[in-house]
């Protein structure tokens, strides 16, 4: 009961990720490849910081 208006703490970051995500498509479309790789370094660790979350937070 006291859990049900609780925030998904890995919502707002899996939300950046996906951003992240489409803008990494785009510049690797453009031919950008450096500027490619520095987004999906951080889309990675955006994504391993969900992981960790979701591991200390299995229920949510």
């Amino acid at each position: 009961m006291f859990g049900l208006f609780k925030k998904d703490p890995a919502k707002k970051l899996y939300s950046e990720y996906e951003a992240l995500m489409e803008k990494a498509r785009d510049v690797q479309r453009s031919g950008d490849l450096r500027q490619y790789a520095k987004i999906m370094e951080e889309s990675e660790a955006i994504l391993a910081r969900i992981d960790a979350i979701k591991k200390d937070h299995p229920d949510g």
